[in-house]
């Protein structure tokens, strides 16, 4: 969805009438309105705007404010008023530009890759994914808001991988709609797992990733081939079960409780009644990785040879902090584990270092990677 779900300012209210993004939201001849990153959760918003500087990107304005709960539930928007309220108070408070990127949730995504034949027609490979489209998802094409990005050519010339997403066409219409009542110019829309690609994932990368954002109810599972999201999950393991552990076991505050992730956590040596205790949430995220870097690790092509074998464990978000957990997936895997650099895309360190602090920056790898669409 990164080249064609932009959106030209004069057609953003109104509600859905077409399935494909590109259909929906044509791109314009003429196109340079620079916006910012918005990162929209069920718990938060975060704005995120970069500008040029000498060498590379510099953070323009950030921040992030809580999120009433239930306006987002499940990545799904339940009150596109009140959300739109949220927008535009975030907006004023940043005190940024009217125009913004947003990313869509994977919850309620569908992810898959196919082969087509000829990528140079835009509007043939959209009539071939929506011909197929019924018998990949399940959902009707008139109800599905679709788009592709291309993965790779093949090296044999016979067309190209595309990884295509497709969401239901009511929930991308509340987060347009949120927009239209913020008073903000929503540029384009995308899948998360492509914003984060962008901004951990090495320009012009093209080995495949498994990242996973671990949030606060729940963590996203993605399987990246240059960049581009062929496969999302997501599980109900989060880092606010940890906390809430911790403040019963040692009978401290949420914010104690979070440092003592940060600096504590799974790591040898912690307290052994907290080990014990949020050692079983580690292990089910743990679990879960494996799963998926097994399955894709392991898959074969036609000709019996790996066709996704993954190089290596990306560790986001905010739970992500918690101390040990890249040296305890990477001995549960059996694959190399890291943490994002969410700068490597917008600045070099010896040049200029981000205001952000990295264990806060993990949190804003989503609004980055929205605001790098900008950054050309």
């Amino acid at each position: 969805m990164a080249n064609i779900s932009e959106l030209p300012t004069n057609k953003i209210r109104g509600v859905v009438s077409h399935s494909a993004f590109s259909r929906w939201f044509p791109t314009p001849n003429i196109f340079s309105v620079s916006g910012a990153g918005v990162d929209i959760s069920d718990s938060s918003l975060k704005w995120l705007s970069l500008k040029s500087a000498e060498r590379g990107w510099e953070i323009e304005r950030y921040l992030e404010i809580p999120l009433e709960q239930g306006v987002v539930d499940g990545g799904v928007v339940r009150d596109e008023k009140k959300l739109g309220v949220a927008i535009a108070r975030l907006h004023k408070e940043v005190n940024g530009e009217g125009f913004a990127h947003a990313a869509l949730p994977e919850e309620v995504a569908y992810v898959f890759s196919m082969h087509v034949q000829d990528v140079h027609n835009r509007e043939q490979v959209l009539n071939i994914i929506e011909f197929e489209l019924e018998d990949r998802v399940p959902l009707k094409a008139n109800q599905a808001v679709y788009d592709y990005d291309i993965v790779e050519m093949h090296a044999d010339g016979n067309g190209a991988e595309i990884g295509v997403t497709v969401f239901p066409k009511d929930v991308v219409s509340g987060y347009v709609n949120a927009f239209a009542h913020s008073g903000l110019t929503l540029l384009s829309l995308e899948i998360e797992a492509r914003s984060i690609a962008r901004a951990v994932v090495p320009k012009g990368e093209g080995e495949v990733v498994l990242v996973a954002d671990f949030g606060r109810a729940r963590t996203g599972i993605a399987i990246l081939k240059s960049g581009v999201p062929i496969f999302t999950s997501t599980v109900s393991v989060g880092g606010d079960a940890m906390t809430r552990v911790i403040v019963e076991k040692l009978k401290v505050g949420e914010k104690e409780a979070e440092t003592f992730k940060n600096e504590n956590g799974i790591a040898p040596g912690g307290d052994e009644r907290v080990l014990e205790a949020i050692g079983s949430t580690a292990a089910a995220l743990a679990d879960e990785i494996t799963k998926h870097y097994q399955y894709w690790d392991t898959k074969r092509n036609e000709h019996g040879e790996r066709a996704t074998p993954v190089e290596k464990v990306i560790l986001c978000g905010g739970s992500s902090n918690l101390k040990g957990l890249p040296e305890y997936i990477a001995t549960r895997v059996h694959a190399s584990t890291e943490r994002a650099n969410v700068w490597q895309n917008v600045c070099n360190f010896e040049d200029y270092i981000p205001p952000i602090e990295r264990h806060h920056s993990l949190g804003y790898a989503t609004a980055v990677g929205l605001a790098l669409r900008s950054a050309k």
